[in-house]
Formats: structure tokens, sequence, C-alpha cells
């Protein structure tokens, strides 16, 4: 029985990545045409457009998404999101809670993908954590689009998680670009995406619910560089305690 549920899993990852060149060809000729609006209002299409091929592709493959929101929350204001990251599907439920303006810092090696790295280099902000050169324009412009109303989104582990942890320790960038632009801090939860598609390979994805929780904001209002650890254990220690809510976990 094994070997069967294996081969259908086999042939829905096909369908599913089929499913997922066949949209984003579709959506590539409107995501060049919004470049011609410039770079602000350009980039907000895209990201609409983006969220249009997630919402098909999700209905597609029979996974749903969930948003759950344990504080109000105000989509009128800019914040620097962040959330716990330990797959590449991660990366859909950005776009598909892309309900204000937004910018994500990405990998840089992603751009080396056919045709979805035209759309990739678009519409996030790259870096190459390797490159210090790299990581202060990185920062740059995050910066920059936190001028222009626009709020950002960061994986403050930086990559994968791969501890079995509910997170792996956090990189100082989101919570010092926080502090330096007096900018709140959002934290969100991927939980289920490591059900959808395991970090273990391309063909261990699955349907089902892939939920996104919102936490309370973190204000950042009179705190200085002297703060940024205290900063990140707050955040870090609400994530945790989130996952922990959400799944299940060996004891802290």
């Amino acid at each position: 029985m094994k070997p069967l549920l294996r081969l259908i899993q086999y042939l829905y990852c096909l369908y599913a990545l089929l499913m997922f060149i066949v949209i984003m060809l579709l959506v590539f000729p409107f995501v060049m045409l919004s470049l011609l609006f410039g770079k602000v209002r350009g980039g907000n299409i895209i990201y609409q457009l983006c969220r249009l091929w997630g919402t098909i592709w999700y209905f597609l493959t029979g996974i749903s998404h969930q948003e759950i929101y344990e504080t109000p929350h105000d989509r009128s204001r800019q914040y620097i999101f962040v959330a716990n990251h330990i797959s590449y599907m991660d990366i859909p439920p950005i776009v598909m809670t892309a309900h204000q303006p937004v910018r994500v810092l990405g990998k840089a090696e992603m751009i080396r993908i056919p045709v979805f790295g035209w759309i990739y280099r678009a519409a996030v902000i790259l870096v190459d954590r390797s490159n210090p050169e790299t990581r202060a324009k990185s920062v740059r412009a995050l910066k920059a689009a936190l001028r222009q109303h626009i709020s950002i989104f960061l994986f403050p582990e930086g990559t994968f998680n791969e501890t079995g942890k509910p997170l792996k320790v956090f990189f100082d960038g989101a919570f010092r670009i926080a502090i330096e632009t007096q900018t709140p801090i959002k934290p969100m939860l991927f939980v289920d995406t490591p059900d959808r598609l395991h970090y273990r390979g391309l063909f261990e994805l699955t349907p089902g619910p892939n939920r996104v929780v919102y936490l309370e904001e973190v204000p950042v209002q009179g705190l200085s560089s002297r703060d940024i650890g205290m900063l990140k254990q707050k955040v870090y220690d609400m994530m945790d305690a989130g996952l922990r809510r959400y799944r299940r976990y060996p004891s802290a």
C-alpha cells in the first residue's frame, strides 16, 4: 500500500508543479507590464498578481490559506513583518497575506530559476548573505521601502530551520532596522508549511491547510541600538510560544 500512496504523491507533486508553471507563464506578461508603472506602484501591482497566482494554485492543488488574528491587525499601518522559516512553502503565504504594500527580503540565488527568477527579481529586495556589500545595499533598500510607506518582510532566522525546534537563533537585522526607523514589528507564524512541503524535497508536497497566524505587534518607540538584543529575544519568545500553541514540539 505504501508504494501506491507514494506513487500518488509523486503524481500529485508533478501535477502541482505543472500548474505552478502554467499559472506563472500566464502571469509573467502582466508582471513585465507592471514594471512600466514604476518601482513603487509597479511593485505593488506585482504583489497583487502574485497573490492571484497563489490563490489559483492553492485552489487547483487542494491547499487552503487560512489567516488567524490573535489580536486585531491594522492594514493601514506600516510594519516590519517577521516569520519563521522552514520550507519553500513559506513563500506563497507571504503573497497571500499581502493585504497592504510590502517588500520581501529574499535570497539572491533564486533569480537563477528561469522565468520565476525574473518575477522574483522584480518583487523582492535581493540579499547575498556571503557578500557584505550586497548585505549593506539590501539594508538601504529595505529602509528606502519604509520611507515610501511600504512595509517590509524578513525571515529573522535567515535560512531554513532544520533543528526540530520551533525556531533557530535570530539575526539582528530586522530588529536593528525596526529601531533605527522606529517601525513596529509584526510577528507572524507559518504553522503548516513543513506539513505542506517538508524541506526534505520538492516531492513532499501535500494538500491541506496552510495557516498563517498574526501575533500582537511589538512597538519600538524609544528603543535604541542597546536594546536590539532585548527586542530580538522578546520577539523570539513570542514566536516560540506561539508555534508551540499550534504545533507539537519536544519540551523546551
